[in-house]
């Protein structure tokens, strides 16, 4: 990238994280001349990225400093986010705030094309509903379930949200809506998200969990996104915690963390031990209705009423979880863990996750362990901010 690209690029990332500022102080934080400064803020306002604001009062003598700051509105990113039996459409300004958002119902293992032809058409029409010109448009970002290419343009493998396998998604997105795009896979699009929302400064490491249908997690390294060699960097919920007699995964091996740890693979445990004797809390719930309404909050308010099946099962689960969060803790060494879906919103299971993780890590590993600020918040932005955080990669210059 050339000095002048870098330096755009920085200028916009500080007036993201720290809001508006005058010449003089953007000039310090990025430690550059006043002069520099003065020409790479002029450009960047005659390209309307930048807007001059108030004026600062001053005790002293001489021109009084005018605050810069981001215009926003002066460009779009779309998003569609992939996720099993869902997709979310959805358009952000520069700062993430969102302008639309919608929810599209997928089949199992949909058809690739066909989706990418229904997604993108949908898409372009909620751009034109409202009011978003193409030429605002700084791009698309797609986040998919599952494993992307190295490179960012082909599904490797979705895990049943699409039929195909290897398919290239990121170049279908961009024929079909002519918009430049870039794909990723989707807990790391959501932890990319929550720093970018939180404006964490943080620059050491940060191990990202999210629990939805499945487990998936994302690592950073001095405030960088890790991807690992082949881009599967922090697949944990594919970690074999049983040996032999696992249950299968829909990764195509058996006894993942998933198969003991995961939402879906609790509530089907509690299904298969509902009994008078076993889950007697449940068995009174469910005596006379249809399983298929029990949720895995039924399944943790049982346990933390008592039932002794229900409490085996999540405490099982938990122990497994834990257990592989920890390894990672020894492994890395993180300054945070950011746990990330609906499970941590239930108190329950959240206070017995971290007093899982507290024990048996010793006091050197200082590690902040905390829910998401944003937790359930992220997922009608996160694809956007791919194309948005591009954009400023990219120093602003399409």
């Amino acid at each position: 990238m050339s000095v002048k690209r870098s330096n755009r690029s920085a200028a916009l990332r500080i007036l993201h994280e720290k809001g508006a500022m005058s010449r003089k102080r953007l000039a310090e934080n990025m430690h550059l001349t006043p002069a520099a400064i003065t020409k790479i803020v002029g450009e960047m306002i005659t390209d309307g990225l930048l807007m001059e604001g108030e004026m600062l009062s001053s005790s002293n003598a001489g021109r009084r400093e005018i605050l810069i700051d981001l215009n926003a509105e002066v460009a779009c990113g779309l998003g569609v986010l992939i996720n099993l039996r869902q997709a979310i459409l959805s358009g952000v300004w520069l700062d993430g705030r969102v302008i639309f958002t919608e929810e599209v119902p997928l089949e199992t293992r949909a058809p690739a094309e066909a989706t990418a032809e229904r997604l993108s058409a949908r898409l372009l029409q909620l751009m034109e509903d409202n009011g978003i010109r193409r030429e605002i448009v700084i791009g698309l970002g797609v986040a998919v379930r599952g494993i992307t290419s190295e490179d960012g343009r082909i599904v490797r493998n979705s895990f049943g949200a699409l039929a195909e396998t290897d398919y290239p998604l990121r170049e279908k997105f961009e024929e079909l809506t002519g918009f430049h795009t870039v794909m990723e896979n989707n807990v790391r699009s959501l932890f990319a998200a929550q720093m970018f929302v939180s404006q964490d400064e943080t620059t050491g490491s940060q191990l990202f969990i999210r629990c939805g249908y499945g487990i998936g997690a994302a690592l950073s390294i001095d405030g960088k996104i890790w991807h690992g060699v082949t881009a599967q960097c922090a697949e944990i919920g594919h970690i074999p915690v049983i040996r032999r007699g696992g249950k299968p995964c829909h990764c195509g091996k058996s006894g993942c963390l998933e198969t003991i740890a995961s939402p879906g693979s609790i509530r089907e445990d509690a299904i298969a031990m509902l009994s008078e004797e076993k889950t007697p809390l449940l068995w009174r719930k469910y005596r006379d209705r249809d399983t298929e309404s029990l949720s895995v909050f039924d399944v943790f308010a049982a346990a933390s009423n008592g039932d002794q099946g229900a409490s085996e099962i999540v405490d099982r689960a938990i122990q497994a979880l834990g257990t592989a969060i920890k390894a990672a803790i020894y492994l890395v060494d993180p300054g945070k863990i950011v746990l990330y879906g609906s499970l941590f919103e239930d108190s329950y299971y959240l206070s017995r996750l971290i007093s899982e993780l507290q024990e048996g890590v010793d006091a050197r590993h200082d590690v902040v362990i905390e829910k998401s600020k944003f937790n359930q918040q992220l997922e009608d932005r996160a694809a956007c901010l791919l194309a948005v955080q591009n954009f400023i990669d990219n120093g602003g210059i399409r």
